[in-house]
């Protein structure tokens, strides 16, 4: 089967996450510590039925342009994010490796390779045809390339669109453009009534989005922060967040101070917190959203990535806008 390869650009995507040091950080084990659809029959049967795209093609991601020239059928995927959408888009069989924090669907391949610290050897002990990153640590992307390795870097989406796309990239580069056409337009379809579910007073609503027990929150410049806005939500962080990238660290006494409407804890599964947790803070039982029962215990998965399940978390936060 010859060998697809990439061709990079000298023209960079624009768009980078960069809060920092200690946020960063987190912001990354988050995104990694935290989807519908299965896969396929078959390799054979999934290039019959993919057939709209046709291949060879081009495809750009954060890294330039990466040519295809026939449908991949060994996939290696690092990014979270991508694996959902991989699977939801009907390309789950031609997915051969997924990073070990990969965690769903639950029939996704899950290894010991790492999106923290990546090995382009043993990536390429997989011998994919593609090999789909969300960040390039480690100069990864170059050393995949030295070894003819197809990469393509989709970096973190910071807005709703920037993952509607992601979705039609990956559609085009799998030969499933159809499909991933038709996610998109369920999860927009999702959204849109999710947020047109809520009472018209959520309008100038305070929302606080909690990543850690720490206080590490998100402001409307982050992806997730950007979801709060299509609901007309006022973030707490946009202040303190704008000299931390986005991802500030916020004091007890600033949070309460703020009395937010909502709030969000994208904590749940990594630290235990709960609505009965953060009553328990001081002070905290003062604050609208705990006294009025607005505590979303998100997934923190969910919460976190910018697949296809950005559907499921604007619908949880409009369940509990509605109450």
């Amino acid at each position: 089967m010859p060998r697809s390869h990439s061709r990079r650009t000298t023209s960079r995507d624009a768009r980078r996450v960069g809060p920092a040091a200690l946020p960063a950080l987190l912001l990354a084990l988050v995104l990694s510590l935290t989807a519908c659809g299965g896969g396929d029959s078959g390799d054979e049967s999934a290039a019959e039925t993919s057939g709209s795209t046709p291949f060879p093609v081009t495809v750009t991601g954060s890294n330039g342009e990466v040519i295809l020239e026939e449908q991949p059928g060994s996939i290696v995927s690092l990014s979270p994010s991508a694996t959902e959408m991989l699977f939801a888009i009907g390309a789950g069989d031609q997915v051969k490796a997924v990073d070990d924090y990969s965690n769903f669907p639950e029939d996704a391949p899950v290894t010991e390779l790492s999106g923290f610290t990546p090995n382009a050897e043993a990536i390429a002990g997989y011998e994919p045809d593609l090999v789909v990153l969300s960040n390039d640590q480690n100069g990864i992307v170059d050393a995949l390339d030295a070894l003819a390795v197809p990469t393509l870097l989709l970096e973190a989406a910071v807005s709703v669109d920037d993952t509607y796309a992601q979705i039609e990239t990956l559609g085009e580069a799998t030969g499933h453009a159809e499909e991933a056409g038709a996610v998109v337009a369920e999860v927009q379809e999702r959204i849109a009534d999710a947020v047109a579910s809520v009472p018209d007073d959520v309008e100038g609503m305070t929302v606080y989005h909690e990543l850690g027990p720490e206080l590490y929150s998100a402001d409307s410049s982050t992806f997730v922060g950007s979801i709060y806005t299509m609901f007309g939500l006022e973030n707490i962080a946009d202040g303190p967040g704008e000299a931390a990238g986005g991802y500030p660290q916020l004091s007890p006494e600033y949070v309460v101070a703020e009395a937010p409407d909502l709030i969000v804890l994208a904590d749940t599964k990594c630290c235990a917190q709960s609505a009965a947790t953060v009553a328990q803070r001081p002070a905290f039982d003062t604050v609208p959203a705990v006294t009025e029962g607005r505590v979303l215990e998100a997934d923190d998965d969910i919460a976190s990535r910018w697949g296809p399940r950005i559907a499921d978390f604007a619908e949880a936060v409009a369940e509990s806008l509605q109450g």
